[in-house]
């Protein structure tokens, strides 16, 4: 099954800054992510570049929104049709009249399987957030006290055991640190505390 997305502009340009109002986000949020554990992944993706936007690229809160938006719908459509993926969010979003910006964040957020190159910091960091979020948090779950003393020796540990939340690419993890420039270790030592809270 291919998900390239065959291209690499998306929206319109009259619509740079637009973005959801959040109970707008946050219902068509609901009506299509139904599995309870695909909803967690994205509230805690959504809570990391939320982060990001404040603490590191010192965005105001409209632009923390940008961000957070971003995270919030990257995987909207992976529940009812993962055999579009992507696709249809943006799809959706675009007749919604979304900043182009949050939309090429989410159609890069996958280059290997979508086809398009992170460029943006806000594409680079949902790239580097998604893979990492999801095996922290498999982490958190097999250890008694969760996020409690979890710390960056262990979770490279489980990055290094290929059995360990196989289905998370430890290529793409390797592949998005070295586009955004940031270590592995800063990454997780970002990701820990602050995705501990969205559970």
């Amino acid at each position: 099954m291919s998900l390239l997305l065959n291209r690499n502009q998306f929206g319109n340009a009259a619509n740079n800054g637009k973005t959801l109002p959040r109970n707008e986000a946050e219902q068509l949020f609901n009506d299509w992510v139904l599995n309870l554990r695909l909803q967690l992944h994205m509230k805690q993706v959504a809570a990391l570049m939320r982060s990001w936007a404040k603490e590191k690229e010192g965005l105001d809160e409209e632009g923390q929104w940008r961000w957070e938006m971003a995270g919030l719908l990257h995987d909207a459509d992976w529940d009812q049709w993962p055999e579009q993926h992507c696709k249809k969010i943006i799809e959706e979003l675009e007749n919604r009249n979304v900043d182009p910006e949050i939309l090429h964040a989410i159609a890069s957020h996958g280059p290997l399987h979508f086809g398009v190159e992170p460029e943006t910091p806000m594409d680079k960091m949902l790239y580097a957030f998604d893979e990492l979020s999801g095996l922290i948090h498999a982490y958190s779950l097999m250890r008694p006290g969760g996020y409690e003393g979890m710390d960056v020796k262990g979770v490279k540990k489980r990055l290094k055991e290929k059995s360990f939340a196989a289905n998370v690419s430890r290529e793409d993890i390797n592949d998005a640190c070295n586009r955004a420039g940031i270590a592995l270790d800063e990454l997780i030592a970002f990701i820990i505390p602050r995705q501990a809270i969205v559970i």
